[in-house]
C-alpha cells in the first residue's frame, strides 16, 4: 500500500491524492516514487480519460523535503545521491507532462518549490484565492532547476525571472494573470468548478484529446524532455555548493544564512 498518497479511478477520472498533510506533502525520494508508479498505473488504465492531481491538508506541496536533503549533504556520496534524487523528480514530471490525457491540478492551498514543479506538468490548473506559488530555493543556496524550464513553457522568461529570482510569494490572481493557473475560485466553490471542468473534458473523445495534447506539445514544446534531463545535472552541483549546505542547515535550525560572500 502506498504510504504517501492515494489513488483511484472512477468513470474515467484518475485521482492522485498527496497525503503526507502533516509535514505539508513535502517530497521525500520515496514518495515521488510512490507518485512515478502510481502516474504509470493510471496511463495503463485503458478507461482512464482525465487525471486529477490534488491532496490533503492545507498545503498542496512544500517542495522537498530539506531534512532528507539535509542527510544527502552530510553523507559521502551525497552528489550521487542528490542526482538519484532530480532522476527520479525528472521521470515524475516528464510522465505527467506527456501524459496522453487530459492533466488537471487543483490546488486548495500554496505549493513551493518542487510543488510547484508539477503544478507546471500539468495541462490545467485551478485553484482556490487563497494559494499562493514560491520559489524560495535561492534562500537556500539552491536553485530550482528542475522547475524552471516548465515555468518558462507556461509563463514565458520575465515571469519566470521574476519567480525564480525574487523568492517572493505569488498570488493567485498574479498566477492567473501570468497564465500559470487557468481559474480561480473561492474556496467553497473549487470543488464544485473541479467536477465542472472534469465533466467539459470527458464531453471530448479520448483520442481526439490525446491528439490534441500531443500536438500542442509538438509545436509548443519539442524539446521539453530533454531541458528536463539536462536540469538534473544543473539540480544535482547547486546542491554541492558550500552555500548550499549553510542554506539548508540555516533553514533546518531556524537561522538566517551565513553565505559565503559575506564572509570576512
Amino acid at each position: 500500500m502506498p504510504e504517501f498518497i492515494s489513488t483511484n479511478i472512477e468513470n474515467g477520472v484518475g485521482r492522485i491524492r498527496l497525503n503526507r498533510p502533516e509535514k505539508r506533502n513535502a517530497l521525500k525520494r520515496a514518495f515521488i516514487e510512490e507518485l512515478n508508479d502510481a502516474v504509470a498505473q493510471m496511463e495503463a488504465e485503458e478507461s482512464l480519460r482525465v487525471l486529477l492531481l490534488e491532496a490533503e491538508g492545507k498545503v498542496f506541496c512544500a517542495g522537498m523535503d530539506l531534512g532528507e536533503m539535509q542527510e544527502r549533504a552530510s553523507s559521502p556520496d551525497g552528489k550521487s545521491e542528490w542526482l538519484k534524487d532530480s532522476e527520479v523528480y525528472c521521470t515524475l514530471l516528464s510522465r505527467l507532462f506527456t501524459l496522453p490525457v487530459p492533466t488537471v491540478a487543483v490546488l486548495s492551498g500554496p505549493a513551493l518549490a518542487g510543488g510547484v514543479g508539477m503544478v507546471l506538468a500539468c495541462d490545467i490548473v485551478i485553484a482556490s484565492d487563497n494559494v499562493f506559488l514560491m520559489l524560495p530555493e535561492p534562500m537556500r543556496g539552491i536553485t530550482a532547476a528542475m522547475v524552471t524550464p516548465l515555468l518558462v513553457h507556461r509563463a514565458g522568461a520575465g515571469s519566470a525571472n521574476y519567480m525564480l529570482l525574487s523568492g517572493e510569494r505569488v498570488n493567485a490572481g498574479a498566477c492567473l494573470r501570468m497564465g500559470i493557473f487557468h481559474d480561480v475560485t473561492a474556496q467553497e466553490e473549487l470543488a464544485a468548478r473541479r467536477d465542472s471542468l472534469v465533466d467539459s473534458i470527458l464531453t471530448g473523445s479520448r483520442s481526439a484529446l490525446a491528439i490534441t495534447k500531443k500536438h500542442v506539445l509538438r509545436l509548443s514544446a519539442p524539446s521539453m524532455l530533454d531541458m528536463l534531463k539536462d536540469s538534473m545535472t544543473v539540480s544535482a552541483e547547486a546542491r554541492e555548493t558550500d552555500d548550499a549546505r549553510e542554506g539548508l542547515a540555516a533553514f533546518l535550525e531556524k537561522r538566517n544564512p551565513n553565505w559565503q560572500e559575506n564572509k570576512g
